[in-house]
């Protein structure tokens, strides 16, 4: 008879001597992120589920693993997420089946990870509410018969991707801090920041400790139509002495290659590149097409880049003096100009403390914004409020007047046009940046 260990931990009892030359599931580690709940089971080989099937009534996620049995040590899994706590038991003499209890009917996905330098073989299962599958809604668009309206002036939507999460610490420093925790920080300063600028609208792509796939990354960023990508990571060395941050956008070999992948795609058929659906053109206009778009985003890439790294410059010296180019992942969207920003290396002790201050933090996240305002105050989006109105600056004007006259803070004037004092030049040309609800 079958032995059943219940109460939200798992475990196995063995009686007797343990299986010969069993895998052995020696911990378990739960990650509850907006979407979805992975479950991450350390194990002593790699393995491969013989069955995983859901039950209902009540819901449960059931994973059939032969030749396996599980640690004693594994007593401590908590809930989160969709998952309510895991148990196991002898499915039979060859056999271990992991029960995950489940707040409601969820939909899984079962894959295997090989060793890392942070891990060992691992089995992950990452599960998806009832209504969405990989995190891809199923819910049905209604589309409206309506007379369109014209189209009100929006806001300028900034991506802000903390880099790694959850299971992805990223690198760590001597004093044991994670890229994923002071890189969230830093993503959440800049967020704050840019809520505050008039005409500009945050979008966190990682809001919590938790891993969001690459591509994942940058679908959410055009879920929300945005206008720039920013990943932000913190580097590190075998050398400790390395410092410095650096500003990287995508190469033309990793714009080729995912050129190849868009092409190859069926599911990109129907996908804008640039404004441009793909769906009714031929191979060779596809690529053109697709060509164009992508010569577009990284020019514009790389100017939001040279903005971005001049920010940084003021802070102290940068580790390249110039925009480094990559094949990062999550550089890769054709018609959203991307960014990724090493904020400084972690392997260096100086800069691991410097990453730690929130006062640091929040230095690192004004560069940023500079650089973010200085590229879309001359390079503003059609569309969106931030749409620059100008001013030549006449004879016997100030800076006060000028702010008030517009309707803008002195500040905020100010800051818009990143000017060190009041001081104006006849014949100057200032950008009157947006006002709330302009």
């Amino acid at each position: 008879m079958n032995r059943l260990i219940t109460g939200g931990c798992l475990w196995l009892a063995v009686q007797g001597m343990a299986l010969a030359g069993a895998v052995n599931f020696e911990n378990v580690r739960l990650w509850a992120a907006p979407d979805h709940t992975r479950v991450v089971f350390d194990t002593s080989a790699a393995v491969t589920p013989k069955k995983v099937f859901v039950l209902q009534n009540p819901d449960r996620l059931v994973i059939d693993v032969p030749a396996a049995q599980a640690a004693s040590v594994l007593t401590s899994t908590k809930a989160a997420g969709l998952v309510t706590g895991v148990r196991a038991a002898r499915n039979d003499q060859n056999t271990l089946r992991i029960v995950l209890e489940l707040k409601q009917t969820a939909e899984p996905r079962t894959f295997t990870l090989k060793p890392n330098e942070k891990y060992g073989h691992r089995l992950v299962v990452d599960l998806y509410g009832a209504r969405t599958t990989a995190g891809v809604s199923k819910k049905k668009v209604v589309k409206k018969s309506v007379a369109e309206k014209p189209a009100a002036l929006r806001d300028l939507v900034i991506a802000i991707d903390a880099g790694h999460g959850g299971e992805d610490p990223g690198a760590r420093g001597s004093r044991g801090t994670k890229e994923k925790t002071v890189v969230l920080a830093i993503a959440r300063q800049l967020a704050e920041l840019v809520r505050k600028e008039p005409g500009m609208r945050p979008v966190l792509i990682r809001e919590g400790d938790y891993y969001i796939g690459l591509r994942q990354r940058i679908n959410k960023a055009r879920k929300h139509n945005a206008d720039l990508f920013i990943s932000i990571h913190a580097d590190a060395f075998r050398d400790k002495r390395a410092h410095g941050s650096s500003v990287f956008v995508l190469s033309r070999r990793g714009a080729s290659s995912e050129m190849g992948r868009w092409l190859a795609n069926q599911e990109n058929a129907a996908d804008l590149a640039g404004g441009v659906s793909l769906d009714d053109k031929d191979d060779l206009l596809a690529e053109v097409l697709l060509d164009l778009s992508q010569s577009a985003t990284i020019e514009a890439s790389h100017e939001v880049a040279a903005n971005m790294l001049g920010g940084l410059k003021r802070l102290g010296k940068t580790h390249k003096s110039t925009v480094q180019r990559a094949g990062f992942v999550v550089l890769k969207s054709p018609d959203i100009p991307s960014i990724l920003v090493e904020t400084a290396f972690i392997s260096n002790p100086q800069e691991e403390s410097k990453l730690r201050d929130k006062r640091h933090q929040k230095k690192l996240a004004k560069a940023m914004l500079t650089g973010i305002r200085d590229y879309f105050g001359n390079n503003p989006p059609p569309g969106t409020r931030m749409v620059a109105r100008k001013y030549k600056v006449k004879r016997g004007d100030t800076l006060s007047e000028i702010a008030a006259v517009h309707r803008v803070s002195l500040a905020s004037l100010r800051g818009y046009n990143s000017l060190k004092s009041d001081r104006l030049r006849v014949g100057e040309t200032l950008r009157i940046p947006p006002t709330r609800g302009s």
